[in-house]
């Protein structure tokens, strides 16, 4: 079980309250090219969510640089600075503890288009139609 286990309830009001300050204000962050790194020069980074452990110490920004370009760039960007960014939230949002931030990239669509992919292979949808299991 990991630290961000919500159980069948998911995640508390809090937690996503919590979570939606954090990406906004990493979002104006980006928006406002304020990090100083060669790196970021030139991307846009989006801040589609931000996932928050139940004691909000704890907080995994997903992160996906626009058009799906340079991510090992960006990501590498993003870790170098990240105790820099950590600082920067905790001066906007107005929280007791400041959430140690973890990037991970955004892949939700690029799933959603291999899945769908898979569905339109013939060979499984035929598998699908018949019911079985076997591939």
């Amino acid at each position: 079980m990991s630290r961000f286990d919500q159980g069948a309830a998911g995640p508390s009001q809090r937690q996503l309250r919590v979570g939606e300050l954090i990406r906004h204000a990493l979002s104006e962050i980006f928006s406002r090219h304020e990090v100083n790194d060669p790196d970021l020069d030139g991307l846009i980074i989006t801040v589609p969510e931000v996932r928050v452990s139940p004691d909000l110490r704890q907080a995994t920004v997903l992160v996906m640089p626009l058009g799906g370009r340079e991510t090992k760039r960006a990501m590498a960007a993003l870790e170098r600075n990240r105790k820099w960014l950590r600082g920067q939230v905790a001066r906007r949002v107005n929280i007791k503890f400041a959430a140690d931030i973890h990037f991970r990239l955004d892949t939700r669509y690029e799933d959603d288009d291999r899945v769908n992919a898979m569905l339109r292979d013939p060979e499984i949808r035929k598998h699908v139609a018949d019911g079985s299991d076997e591939a």
